[in-house]
Formats: C-alpha cells, sequence, structure tokens
C-alpha cells in the first residue's frame, strides 16, 4: 500500500486543507491509538507542541482522538522536538507526538511520532497507522476511555537534560550569547539553558504571538542573529528553527558557520579530548572540504542521502555517534536520540571553553569549497537519466576534477526540476563544470 499522508517527516501541510484539519486529527489520533493498543493494555502517549496558533486546534483533536480510542494522554505544551523525544523516553511512554511544521512560517503544521526510545518509527509503522486510517472507527464504551494530564514541569525537566549535556567541569560565564529562538518552541527553554551554564544572555525571537514563529528570526533568517550579535558586542550567537531540532550559529565577527562545519568542531572536540571517533556521516550536500579535513585526521566519512532521518540511519547501522547536515541538523547519539539545536550547539560552544580556541581558530585549514548549483527545468516526459551526454559529460567532469572537486546531479522532489551541483576548491572551475553539465540537459 502507498503511503497517503507521511512525507519524509511525518505529515505535515496547510491548516485548514487535508490533511492538517481538525476532523483528520481525530481520525489520526484514534488509528494512532489502535495501533498502539495491538501490544499494549492501556498507553500513554506524549504530546508536545510549538508556538503555532492551529496547535491547540490540533492538540484537542488528538486528544480526543487518542481517548476515543482509550489511550491517555500527557499534555507538555510548547516545547522542542527534542525535548518531546527526551520526556518521551525518560517518563517511559509508549510514544511521543510533536505538533509542529519546523522552520516553516505558521499558516504550515504537521505531526512527528517518536517511540518509547525517543527514536523516530520506522516505515512499517507509519504504513499501519495508513491502514488503520482506511478502517473504520472502533470507539470504546465511557468505562475505557483515556484520560488526558499536564506535565506541569516539561520544560524545567528537558532544560537539565539539555544542561547535562555541556562538560560538568566547564562553564559558559564570561561569554555573552545571543539566543534567537524564532518565535517558537524553545523560546522559554534556550535562553535558560545558556543563563544557568554561566552565559550572559540577550534573547530575540522569544516573544511568540502564535503568527510569528520563523519570522524574520531563527536558523532560516540568521540576518537578525547577525545584527544583534554586533549590535551587542557578543561573543557568538545561536539561532533555533521553530521547533529547535536544528541551529544556526555566528561568532563575534558575523561569520556564520553551517553545519557542515559544526560537525567538524564536534569531531574536533573529542580528537582533542583523546576520545575514539571511528567516522562521521553527512549527506550529498556535506561540502567536500569538510570531508577531506575529516579524513586527514583518520575519521572515515560516509554521505547518506539528505534528510537527518537517513543520517540516523546510517549512523545507527554503523555504530557511530556523530553526524549531520549543513542547514544545521546535527546529531550525537551519545547525548540524545534526535537532532536537538539546544544541545549541539553546547558541543561547539565546549569545544571553545576547553581548548580557549574560537570557533574559527578550530577552523583553520579547513576552507569550504565553492559550490555552483544550477536547477534545470525538465521538458514534458524528458528522460534525464538515460542523456549519454550528461552520463559521458559528467565521466569527464569527474576525472578532471580528481580528489579536488565532485558533482552532484539528481532530481528535485518537488518539482520538475534537475539539480546539478559542482563543487570545487576553484569557484571559476565550479562554475563552468557545472555550466558545460547543464548545457548537456537543455
Amino acid at each position: 500500500m502507498s503511503r497517503k499522508f507521511f512525507g519524509t517527516d511525518g505529515i505535515r501541510g496547510t491548516v485548514g486543507q487535508s490533511p492538517i484539519t481538525p476532523d483528520f486529527m481525530l481520525r489520526l489520533g484514534h488509528a494512532v491509538g489502535r495501533v498502539l493498543r495491538r501490544d499494549r493494555e492501556h498507553p500513554t502517549v506524549l504530546i508536545g507542541k510549538d508556538t503555532r496558533i492551529s496547535g491547540y486546534m490540533i492538540e484537542s483533536a488528538l486528544e480526543a482522538g487518542f481517548a476515543s480510542a482509550g489511550v491517555n494522554v500527557l499534555l507538555t505544551g510548547p516545547l522542542p522536538t527534542p525535548g518531546v523525544a527526551y520526556l518521551t523516553r525518560a517518563l517511559r511512554q509508549d510514544l511521543g507526538v510533536v505538533i509542529s511544521a519546523s522552520h516553516n512560517a505558521y499558516p504550515d503544521n504537521g505531526i512527528k511520532f517518536f517511540s518509547e526510545k525517543g527514536e523516530k518509527l520506522p516505515d512499517a509503522w507509519e504504513l499501519a497507522v495508513e491502514q488503520a486510517l482506511d478502517e473504520p472507527p472502533a470507539w470504546v464504551d465511557s468505562a475505557n476511555l483515556g484520560r488526558a494530564r499536564r506535565l506541569e514541569d516539561a520544560r524545567g525537566r528537558y532544560i537539565e537534560f539539555c544542561k547535562n549535556c555541556f562538560g560538568s567541569d566547564l562553564t559558559l560565564r564570561g561569554l555573552k550569547i545571543v539566543v534567537d529562538a524564532a518565535h517558537g518552541a524553545g523560546y522559554h527553554v534556550a535562553p535558560d539553558v545558556f543563563h544557568e551554564l554561566g552565559a550572559e544572555v540577550i534573547p530575540i525571537g522569544c516573544k511568540p504571538d502564535g503568527y510569528n514563529i520563523n519570522k524574520g528570526f531563527g536558523a532560516t533568517s540568521p540576518a537578525a542573529l547577525v545584527a544583534a550579535v554586533k549590535e551587542h558586542g557578543a561573543d557568538y550567537g545561536v539561532a533555533l528553527d521553530g521547533d529547535a531540532d536544528r541551529l544556526q550559529l555566528v561568532d563575534a565577527a558575523g561569520r556564520l558557520y553551517n553545519g557542515d562545519e559544526l560537525l567538524y568542531v564536534m569531531v574536533h572536540d573529542r580528537l582533542g579530548q583523546g576520545l575514539a571517533v571511528p567516522g562521521a556521516v553527512g549527506t550529498l550536500m556535506t561540502n567536500m572540504a569538510v570531508e577531506l579535513a575529516l579524513k586527514s585526521r583518520g575519521v572515515d566519512f560516509v554521505r547518506a542521502k539528505v534528510g537527518d532521518r537517513y543520517v540516523l540511519e546510517e549512523l545507527s547501522a554503523r555504530g557511530w555517534q556523530l553526524g549531520g547536515e549543513g542547514s544545521g541538523h546535527l546529531l550525537a547519539l551519545d547525548k540524545h536520540t534526535t537532532g536537538d539545536g539546544i544541545v549541539s550547539s553546547l558541543l561547539v560552544l565546549q569545544s571553545v571553553c576547553r581548548t580557549g580556541r574560537s570557533i574559527a581558530e578550530q577552523l583553520d585549514g579547513v576552507s569550504l569549497f565553492p559550490q555552483t548549483l544550477i536547477n534545470v527545468r525538465l521538458q514534458p516526459g524528458q528522460d534525464w537519466k538515460s542523456n549519454t551526454a550528461l552520463s559521458d559529460t559528467q565521466a569527464a567532469v569527474t576525472a578532471e576534477l580528481g580528489d579536488r572537486g565532485r558533482v552532484l546531479i539528481r532530481a528535485s522532489g518537488t518539482e520538475p526540476l534537475v539539480r546539478v551541483m559542482v563543487e570545487a576548491s576553484d569557484a571559476g572551475v565550479a562554475k563552468r563544470q557545472a555550466e558545460r553539465l547543464a548545457a548537456t540537459l537543455q
């Protein structure tokens, strides 16, 4: 059976349009509850959300759906996605549910699920839910309805978890840090974490009104962070996205660091402590300079498909701990089961505190390769994969670049486009070779 509702990261869409409607959310809660009760007699789910106005509606509908299937509900209120994953595991809940559309604007919303271990669920589970949605409802009687209650200190519990991921022998004292929560789920968590670890904190993007999530602030709009760091003379700035599972980081000079660079710093910190780092996982888009830098230090590097769930799959299969994407989704599986923007920023900043060297100094010699990306629109019925001119040219360009560059050609998942990317140590070479490849498709 093909999936109708689940995408690569749960269910997402525009509020008021299928499937982000209250009637569907009631059905979804009921279907998930029935799947849970197949092997659990009295399951309990934990539900958290970001700060979108639509979260109230969706939360109520899901709560009713779960109760109608005989499933108890524990509500956290606004809480980062990784906070829900942590509390699901820590409180031995049967399932974690997050109401969020991550970095999207407020008209969108969505649902993500976590297992009792705080991990993303497999495809087979999602397919079971899809099948249950096709079945007629099986309402339980009054005696067997689920109950709902609030978890009063979800925020405080998660703050303590984040703090415990930072070296117990270290402090952020002496650092001035701008913390931008994108008016999202981290607004009442992130500033306190950094403050309680000793930093002087300047909060921005921490006044949600239900409509301003990700609007002009946060990881997808880092200009506000750069400006605030300069205005306040801060040492660093940390920007989260709406559900706080990814980050952007900027230093006092206004330099932004992407996830590829921050992954290198996390590896660098562990190597500096004498810890073994057998390998790290990036994606097809990870900058080649980071791959070469890691390999020069004896750290193997593997590329997964684009998407943090694929990075997680590779890490789990290999028994490695560190991985991430250039977008700022970073994973440290010995600290958390999922990407966590607050924890990842702490792991980077603890390297600064431990070594006394800035992020820029730790990245000395790691210069990102220039990338040229050209989107080529396909004609109806155009079979680009059978284009021999493209394949021949790709082989020639790859040979010419050698170990100082690479080619990546892939189809867009949402538009009739082929994305042609060339990365090379020389920007002019990257541009010329990308244009050469794109010309074969036109």
